[in-house]
């Protein structure tokens, strides 16, 4: 798989006016019980501010965000060797990400999991920064730990 290119993309951890982050449960991997921050593909001719938001308001069915802060650089990761299902394993090595820190500034109301055809959560939860080293996100451990260090600042209200 090392021949294969990484798959540009965008994620972002959510703070909302209280300084929790939004962490939702994968829907194609709710018997597994991993949890996630939005992310998903950059388009042809977009750009990663762009993506962002339209990957956020696909995904949670609102635009009511404020983006705080772009990281610096673009992290990569590979793709373990046991993720089967995932329909990208075998056109990319991984993912290269730009991660945004982002403000959530409408009401818990707004956020409507179902309003996209390709469905991405099945249910969602704030919880306080340091909450995010208990909860299951699957191999994406220590790159979540590293972005959300580099945020840690805006969980501070």
């Amino acid at each position: 798989m090392t021949n294969l290119p990484y798959r540009r993309n965008v994620a972002a951890i959510i703070f909302n006016q209280e300084g929790k982050i939004f962490i939702a449960l994968r829907h194609d991997l709710v018997k597994e019980g991993i949890w996630a921050f939005p992310q998903g593909g950059i388009d042809k001719d977009e750009t990663p501010v762009q993506a962002i938001k339209r990957e956020l308001h696909e995904e949670l069915g609102t635009d009511q965000f404020e983006i705080l802060e772009e990281y610096q650089e673009w992290i990569s990761y590979d793709f373990p060797k046991n993720i089967l299902n995932n329909s990208l394993k075998h056109k990319y090595r991984g993912q290269i990400q730009k991660w945004f820190a982002v403000r959530f500034i409408g009401k818990d109301i707004d956020i409507r999991l179902d309003t996209h055809k390709n469905i991405e959560f099945a249910r969602w939860n704030w919880i306080d920064l340091n909450e995010l080293t208990t909860i299951n996100v699957g191999y994406k451990k220590d790159l979540y730990r590293k972005i959300s260090k580099h945020f840690a600042k805006y969980s501070i209200v």
